[in-house]
């Protein structure tokens, strides 16, 4: 193998410099060019592409998003757009390609290769942590700090003024975030897509809480709940109860800025074995680390088997609240 591609694909997550600096490195240090392609599947269809060498990767493992641009491409969704991507890496004798991503960039390059048979290699880089294969995916350590860190401020707000806050984090199919966040943020409440939740019964414990003394509380709430998004829980909770609150979406700022130490590992660990799994000749496959163990999934098991809360955890969240 000689040449070989990377590109970031579907929503940035902190870390995706880290591992396209590793791609680059480990396969520079076997002597294959790497081209990187610049917004994600777009760039393959639209010839936007460079050639990636060691020092243009230097100082960047410390950077939020990503060097190569990301970007959603409706037209790798048909053959016909995956078969100019294919044509332009035959031109350029590309080898394999890594695609660094979450689920959504997963299925396009599952079918991209099942069409081209170009090898292909996934990392796992989602804030979400929701893809199956890995304990754990690039961007979500630094995402739960990030909110964390925001409670914590949210916090101080709520106790000075004695009032209800409602904490809206990323997490629309998936309550990772939520649940870690919630725990480590000592909130009330905890709601999230993969558990059942009773208004009534919330609006009751905060209740409780009050008639102990308690003064504030703080509900956080994944944005893809069973009972609504943060200002819909809210509403239903004022109805309820007659208590005052107010909402605070985090949104977009848990995607942004320098990834922690954890996520560099993780993204730099899995980046390089992406090469190392190419030059086994694996392919269809995305690298994760299970166990502290570096494992390759199939590409669809991916996204087809569903990566289930920890129930250690939800007990933990119920104890606790």
């Amino acid at each position: 193998m000689k040449t070989i591609a990377v590109l970031t694909s579907g929503g940035d997550a902190p870390g995706m410099n880290a591992a396209i600096r590793a791609v680059v490195r480990t396969a520079n240090s076997k002597d294959i060019k790497v081209y990187g392609i610049e917004r994600g599947y777009s760039g393959l269809i639209y010839e936007e592409y460079a050639e990636l060498t060691r020092q243009m990767v230097s100082n960047t493992i410390q950077r939020g998003g990503t060097i190569l641009k990301t970007s959603r491409c409706s037209e790798w969704n048909n053959p016909q757009g995956r078969e100019k991507g294919a044509d332009l890496l035959r031109r350029l004798n590309v080898e394999g390609l890594v695609v660094i991503g979450g689920d959504g960039s997963f299925h396009g390059a599952h079918y991209f290769y099942e069409e081209n048979e170009i090898p292909v290699i996934g990392v796992p880089a989602t804030i979400d942590n929701d893809i199956y294969g890995t304990d754990y995916t690039i961007g979500y350590d630094t995402a739960v700090n990030i909110a964390l860190d925001a409670i914590d401020k949210i916090r101080d707000t709520a106790d000075s003024h004695e009032l209800m806050f409602i904490v809206e984090v990323m997490g629309r199919h998936s309550g990772f975030i939520a649940l870690e966040v919630g725990i480590g943020g000592g909130a009330e409440e905890i709601l999230i897509p993969e558990q059942k939740s009773n208004l009534e019964d919330v609006t009751q414990r905060i209740f409780d809480g009050r008639k102990r003394g308690k003064r504030s509380s703080i509900i956080v709430v994944a944005e893809g709940a069973e009972e609504g998004n943060a200002y819909t829980i809210a509403n239903k909770i004022k109805r309820l109860s007659g208590m005052e609150y107010r909402v605070v979406v985090l949104g977009h700022i848990q995607r942004g800025g320098s990834p922690t130490s954890k996520d560099r590992t993780l993204a730099s660990l899995l980046g390089s074995q992406a090469v190392f799994g190419l030059l086994d000749g694996k392919k269809d496959v995305m690298a994760g680390e299970v166990n502290k163990k570096v494992v390759f999934t199939k590409l669809e098991d991916s996204w087809e088997k569903r990566k289930t809360i920890e129930k250690k955890l939800l007990e933990l969240s119920v104890l606790l609240t």
